[in-house]
């Protein structure tokens, strides 16, 4: 996987204090995974939800291919144009217990609030999920539009 990804969407959202570095830890300052989830809505504003996918957790490789996941960010943003004003509205926080360990644990949710240039008349929700994988590495976990 190609390191720039990895750092951009995984370590690179929690920052120790002053080094720089990923910090590997349970808990994260919301405004941390607001940039984060602005990162990954980026990159798939820039057309690279596959490199997204790529650097996402194991659970989320398992559950949608690399084709069908692009394809369904595709479907879903084509006809909307580009985003004009995003704001984020929520940071959720939820522990999920699984007898798959890859799926199990924690995951921290962005939501933004989106107007697109051919949907004038209103809003539409961006949702960004990351989960805490074993490596007690944050990565991207999720994506969807509602």
């Amino acid at each position: 996987m190609n390191r720039m990804i990895r750092l951009l969407l995984a370590a690179a959202l929690l920052w120790s204090s002053g080094t720089g570095l990923a910090a590997a830890q349970d808990i994260v300052e919301a405004s941390d995974m607001v940039r984060g989830g602005m990162q990954a809505i980026q990159m798939i504003d820039q057309g690279k939800a596959g490199e997204l996918w790529d650097g996402a957790t194991p659970a989320t490789r398992k559950r949608v291919t690399r084709v069908d996941f692009t394809g369904q960010v595709a479907r879903s943003r084509t006809s909307l144009g580009l985003p004009q004003q995003r704001t984020w509205v929520a940071v959720n926080r939820q522990v999920v217990a699984d007898p798959d360990a890859d799926t199990a644990g924690q995951y921290v949710s962005v939501e933004y609030e989106t107007r697109f240039t051919n949907k004038p008349e209103g809003t539409l929700r961006e949702l960004v999920s990351f989960h805490l994988d074993r490596d007690r590495t944050w990565r991207f976990s999720g994506y969807v539009l509602r």
